[in-house]
């Protein structure tokens, strides 16, 4: 007994078909974004504020209001100061051997400068790496096809 499947997917399903590669390279997109510019041009500004995205390039014009960044940046910088800040500490604790006093002096004030110095570059390069990848509506108007309403009949 022979059975075919006349569309060639498994079980009489079609075959999932992979979502279309994006053309944006990322490695100059991620540098671009962690100099909080713009990962499209290079040249517009990526943040009004200090964390706040501009809504549009103002060079471009590519749109970053749908930008989905979320918990990531606080996430990989938390991870990134924490590595370093616990690195040095336990380095300098166990070559000079400071009183608690003197690491908590310094290594506070470490903590504090670095956590804000990479949150928005990192941030940035978050915002990039979701343009570069196509990710939440970044993608939308290469892929898919805006569809006009259906006109009244008169």
């Amino acid at each position: 007994m022979r059975i075919t499947f006349d569309d060639g997917g498994p079980g009489g399903r079609p075959a999932p078909t992979p979502p279309p590669r994006s053309n944006r390279p990322l490695g100059p997109a991620l540098w671009r974004g962690w100099r909080c510019r713009c990962p499209n041009c290079g040249e517009g500004r990526l943040f009004a504020g200090y964390l706040t995205v501009v809504p549009a390039c103002s060079v471009c014009g590519e749109a970053f209001h749908h930008h989905r960044a979320d918990d990531l940046p606080p996430y990989l910088t938390i991870m990134v100061v924490g590595h370093v800040v616990v690195t040095g500490l336990l380095i300098t604790d166990r070559m000079f051997v400071p009183p608690v006093w003197l690491e908590t002096v310094i290594w506070l004030p470490v903590t504090a400068i670095l956590g804000l110095a990479l949150l928005r570059p990192i941030k940035g390069a978050v915002v990039a790496l979701q343009w570069a990848l196509a990710m939440h509506g970044f993608g939308r108007a290469a892929t898919v096809p805006r569809e006009e309403p259906p006109r009244p009949a008169s």
